[in-house]
C-alpha cells in the first residue's frame, strides 16, 4: 500500500490522473478548475516572495538571525548584504521571469480546443517540472546582462501591461452590467416581480453612489482650499449625471431597447468607488495654520495620525489585494468572460433570469464521467468534448496581471523609496492610475451607448 501512495505521490509531479491515488478523502473537483487552481497557487507564491523582497523588516531579520549572512551574500555574489536581493528591481526581476513562465504557456497553448492533445496535457500536468521552470526564469532575470537598461526598460512594460489588465477588467466591469440587466429583464415577460427587483437594485446603487459623493465632499474637502478634490468630486459625478442620462435618451432606447439605469447606477458605483480609493491615495494639502505650524488639510481628520498597528494593517492590506487579483484573474477567464471580449454573447432567448446569474456552472457533468457499478472518481474530466475556458487567454490574463502586481508593489513611478511597509501610503502616481482608470471605465460604457448610434450598419450586441 505505502509503494503504492509514493507511486502516486511522484506521478501528481507529473501529471493529474497519478493524484487520484492518493486522494480518496478529498472532495470531487474538476480538472479545469485543479489546473487554474495550481496556477493561481504559483501566481501566489511569487507574489509573496515579492513582498517579502520589499519588505525592510524581513531583509534586517535574515541578516540577524542567519548564521554567515554576508558569506553567503557574496558567495551567491548578492551584494555584501545582499542588496541585489531586495528592493524594486528584485522585484522587477522576479515578475520578468514569471511574466516569461505565463507568456511560454500562452504560446504553447494556441489553438487548443480539447484537452486529448500533448499540448493540452503539459498544461494540466506537470506541476513539479513547471515549479522548476517558473523557479529558473525566476532565478535567471538576475543574471540578464545590462540591468541598468533592463529595469528602465522593463518598468514602462511594465505600466503599459499593468494598464491593460486594469482595462481588460473594466471592460468585464461594463460587459457585467449589461449582462445582469439583460439577465434579470428576460424575466420580466413571465413574472413582474422581476420589475421591482430591478427597480430595488437600481435605487441602492444610485444611493450609494450618491452618498458616497457626499461623504467624500464632507471629508476630502472644506469650504477653503482643496480645490483639486472639489474638481475632481465635481466632474466625476458629473459623468454619473452623463452615463444616467445618455442611458435613457430616446435615441438610446431607440437603438438599445435594454439599456437603463441599471447599468448607468452600477457604474456611478464602481466610479465612487474608484473616486474614493483615487482621493485617499492622494497627498494631503499643506498649510500654516493660525500658530505657523505645518498642518495636512484635505483628508480626513480621523486618518491623521492613527496608526496603531502599522505591520498589521500593511500585511492585511496586502493580502486582500492579492486576494482581489486573484478573484478577477480566475472570473475573467471563464468562457463566457472571454467570448464578452471578443464581442460574442449568449443568444437573447437562451437568457434565463437568476439571482445569482454569474456563478453558473460552466460545464454540464457527463453521464459517462461515474460509470455505473465502479468507483467514484475524485477527478471529474470534464474537458473531454472540449476545453471548459481558454487555455492561452487564461495566462495572457495572468501575464498582465503579473506586471499589474509588479507594478503596483514598488509604487508604480515612484518605486525608489518604495517598500511594502509604504505600500498604503499617499502617491500621485498611485493617484493618477486609479483616477485614469475610473475615466477609461466611463468611456468604455459611453462608447457601449452610442457605439450603435455612430456606426447604424454594424451590430452589435450588449
Amino acid at each position: 500500500m505505502s509503494a503504492e501512495c509514493c507511486a502516486g505521490q511522484l506521478a501528481c509531479c507529473c501529471g493529474t490522473a497519478g493524484c487520484s491515488l492518493c486522494c480518496g478523502c478529498c472532495p470531487k473537483v474538476r480538472q479545469s478548475r485543479t489546473t487554474r487552481f495550481m496556477y493561481a497557487l504559483y501566481f501566489i507564491l511569487v507574489v509573496v516572495l515579492c513582498c517579502l523582497m520589499m519588505s525592510p523588516t524581513v531583509a534586517k531579520a535574515m541578516q540577524e538571525h542567519i548564521p554567515f549572512f554576508e558569506d553567503i551574500c557574496q558567495g551567491i555574489k548578492a551584494g555584501d548584504t545582499c542588496e541585489k536581493l531586495v528592493g524594486y528591481s528584485a522585484v522587477y526581476r522576479v515578475c520578468f521571469g514569471m511574466a516569461c513562465f505565463f507568456l511560454v504557456f500562452c504560446l504553447l497553448t494556441l489553438g487548443i480546443n480539447t484537452s486529448k492533445g500533448c499540448r493540452a496535457h503539459i498544461h494540466n500536468g506537470f506541476w513539479f517540472f513547471k515549479l522548476l521552470l517558473l523557479g529558473a526564469m525566476c532565478s535567471g532575470a538576475f543574471f540578464i546582462p545590462d540591468q541598468e537598461t533592463f529595469l528602465k526598460v522593463w518598468r514602462y512594460v511594465g505600466a503599459v501591461g499593468g494598464f491593460l489588465f486594469i482595462v481588460i477588467q473594466l471592460l468585464l466591469m461594463v460587459e457585467f452590467a449589461h449582462k445582469w440587466n439583460k439577465n434579470w429583464h428576460a424575466g420580466t415577460a413571465s413574472n413582474k416581480l422581476w420589475y421591482a427587483s430591478l427597480s430595488l437594485v437600481t435605487l441602492v446603487m444610485y444611493s450609494i453612489a450618491t452618498g458616497g459623493l457626499v461623504l467624500m465632499a464632507v471629508f476630502y474637502t472644506r469650504l477653503e482650499g482643496c480645490t483639486q478634490n472639489k474638481i475632481f468630486l465635481g466632474v466625476n459625478g458629473g459623468l454619473c449625471l452623463l452615463i444616467s442620462a445618455a442611458a435613457i435618451s430616446p435615441c438610446v432606447q431607440d437603438r438599445q431597447p435594454h439599456s437603463g439605469l441599471l447599468q448607468s447606477g452600477l457604474i456611478s458605483c464602481y466610479v465612487t468607488y474608484l473616486t474614493l480609493s483615487a482621493l485617499s491615495s492622494k497627498p494631503g494639502d499643506v498649510v500654516l495654520d493660525t500658530h505657523g505650524k505645518n498642518v495636512t488639510i484635505c483628508v480626513p481628520d480621523f486618518g491623521q495620525n492613527l496608526y496603531p498597528d502599522e505591520n498589521l494593517v500593511t500585511w492585511l492590506g496586502t493580502g486582500l489585494l492579492i486576494a482581489c487579483i486573484l478573484y478577477s484573474c480566475l472570473t475573467s477567464t471563464t468562457r463566457s468572460s472571454s467570448d464578452a471580449l471578443q464581442g460574442r454573447y449568449a443568444a437573447p432567448e437562451l437568457e434565463v433570469a437568476r439571482c445569482c446569474f454569474c456563478f453558473g456552472n460552466d460545464v454540464v457533468e457527463d453521464p459517462e464521467e461515474q460509470p455505473a457499478g465502479k468507483k467514484a472518481r475524485r477527478v471529474l474530466y470534464d474537458e473531454k468534448k472540449g476545453t471548459v475556458y481558454s487555455y492561452p487567454y487564461f495566462h495572457a490574463v495572468f501575464l498582465l496581471a503579473s506586471l499589474y502586481m509588479m507594478m503596483t508593489l514598488t509604487n508604480w513611478f515612484h518605486y525608489e523609496g518604495a517598500s511594502i511597509h509604504t505600500f498604503f501610503r499617499e502617491s500621485w502616481s498611485v493617484f493618477w492610475v486609479k483616477m485614469a482608470s475610473c475615466w477609461t471605465c466611463v468611456l468604455l460604457y459611453l462608447w457601449t451607448l452610442v457605439a450603435p448610434l455612430c456606426c447604424p450598419t454594424r451590430q452589435f450586441s450588449v
